[in-house]
């Protein structure tokens, strides 16, 4: 992708699934990448496996301290930044009327509490520097109605909302984006679903398959280069079809 060498690239939950995916992808187009991440076994393993990161650091995005101190960090080691993939998210499978307080809260403090943390230290520094990319994760299940997943839908109905907001505010310095997947095999879903589950789904997506990670983290690379200078402010749906007609109000 024309102008990703050298930029200086924050992912977090860049440990596992599509962040490990788009990471890695940032690194091999010659980026300084960071990732944060609040797992230390997939934090140790990811630094092995990707020794051109930049970091590997323990962050918890719901903690605001920990993500000043993150930033912090970056500012010292890297003297800036010019993407962040703000990707770090939970998903809880369940009934509406089985969500208790403490998992309603556990979701909307990583999906869209941690990720405004994140995103805002990121604005405040590319809007000072002049320039900048945010790509927030959201999710098909943001535009969608979608079963047991309440907590996790509104989560990313927010997000979806905040990236507009943000991409009026910050433009024409800071460009933003909200990517929306749609079915990923990811070891999150894996570990909420089962294969009939899965082939289920797959049967019902029009294209016929779950996308990769390397898929969509090839969609960052994209947005966050300079083939993709007039795109700001909207949801980008990559989904193999799964939301023509409304497909996912049925799935789940």
């Amino acid at each position: 992708m024309r102008g990703l060498r050298g930029r200086r690239v924050l992912v977090t939950g860049g440990a596992s699934g599509i962040g490990e995916a788009t990471a890695r992808r940032f690194v091999e187009e010659g980026c300084r990448v960071v990732v944060l991440d609040r797992h230390a076994q997939n934090l140790a393993r990811v630094e092995r496996e990707l020794p051109g990161l930049a970091g590997a650091w323990s962050c918890d995005v719901s903690r605001r301290n920990e993500v000043r101190t993150a930033f912090a960090r970056l500012d010292a080691q890297l003297g800036g930044l010019d993407v962040l993939v703000n990707n770090a998210g939970i998903s809880l499978r369940h009934d509406f009327l089985e969500i208790s307080e403490d998992e309603w809260r556990a979701v909307l403090d990583t999906n869209l509490t941690g990720l405004f943390f994140v995103a805002q230290e990121a604005a405040r520094r590319m809007h000072a520097a002049g320039s900048g990319v945010i790509l927030n994760m959201g999710s098909m299940n943001g535009l969608v109605g979608c079963r047991h997943y309440s907590d996790y839908n509104a989560s990313k109905a927010g997000v979806i909302e905040l990236s507009r907001t943000m991409a009026l505010e910050l433009a024409p310095r800071v460009r933003v984006l909200c990517v929306c997947p749609g079915a990923v095999r990811t070891p999150m879903q894996e570990a909420e679903y089962t294969p009939d589950m899965f082939a289920a789904l797959d049967a019902r997506i029009p294209l016929g398959r779950h996308g990769t990670p390397d898929e969509i983290a090839a969609l960052f690379a994209f947005l966050a280069s300079d083939e993709a200078p007039f795109m700001t402010g909207h949801p980008v749906v990559i989904d193999g079809g799964e939301a023509v007609g409304g497909l996912g109000s049925d799935l789940g």
